[in-house]
């Protein structure tokens, strides 16, 4: 009986303690708390987004761009497309991921009607534009 009372005391001493522990407090520096709410602001704020796109061709012919793009819009209407032009090149490129594994993954599909595709890096991706994220 003795042996039991003693091992109910130690018990209910050891969950007192183990519940006084749980009871932390942090005291926060004032200035990492503005530069805590600074951060998430801008990144609230922030329009685009950095990812992969595939690339399907460049060429300085506007007009096989055109062609290309109406092609494939055509064959994958549910990944988008889009171009951009550097001079002197029309660059065409697909898709829209945050990974470069999904981003892979489609250069995958279309390097068997596509020659010479290639992955490059957007930092400039809307975030409605990504894939698979709707």
């Amino acid at each position: 009986m003795n042996h039991l009372l003693l091992c109910l005391v130690l018990l209910l001493g050891l969950g007192q303690s183990a519940f006084a522990q749980n009871n932390i407090s942090i005291k926060e520096d004032d200035n990492i708390a503005q530069m805590m709410e600074a951060f998430a602001a801008q990144n609230k704020s922030k329009s685009f987004v950095d990812g992969w796109r595939v690339q399907i061709i460049a060429t300085p012919d506007r007009q096989r761009l055109e062609t290309v793009k109406q092609s494939f819009q055509y064959r994958y209407p549910s990944i988008p497309v889009t171009w951009v032009h550097v001079k002197p090149y029309y660059k065409l490129q697909a898709g829209a991921f945050t990974s470069k594994l999904e981003a892979m993954r489609l250069k995958y599909i279309l390097e068997r009607e596509y020659k010479g595709i290639y992955l490059v890096k957007d930092d400039a991706i809307k975030p409605q534009e990504l894939v698979g994220r709707n």
